[in-house]
């Protein structure tokens, strides 16, 4: 790089600036950390989705026949089962999310 006119274009300019061994940790564990949060709420969305349908198999939801709500509650029963399964998981749940989100990480790592 004998030509200085190369350092001022932008990409030259990048390339030439050296990366030091703590940046790359830092990325490597802000990576590591994003992907972590990533597989932990996959983990999370797959127990509500199954604790969901574990909730219409019991029946939450279902309209009564006396007092029942119509046709407005059987549309949005489904809504009611999901937001409760959220709130279950947040709570710890049945424990499905950790081992899911082990068994993604082990699976991730392997990659």
């Amino acid at each position: 790089m004998s030509d200085p006119s190369l350092l001022t274009h932008p990409v030259m300019r990048a390339s030439a600036s050296p990366v030091t061994k703590g940046q790359n940790v830092e990325n490597i564990n802000q990576n590591s950390d994003q992907r972590d949060k990533s597989l932990r709420e996959a983990a999370r969305s797959l127990e509500a989705g199954f604790l969901a349908e574990m909730l219409k198999s019991a029946g939450l939801g279902k309209s009564r026949e006396s007092f029942g709500g119509g046709s407005g509650e059987d549309q949005f029963a489904s809504f009611l089962r999901q937001a409760q399964a959220e709130e279950m998981v947040k709570t710890g749940g049945i424990g499905l999310a950790e081992s899911l989100y082990q068994a993604l990480k082990e699976r991730e790592d392997a990659k």
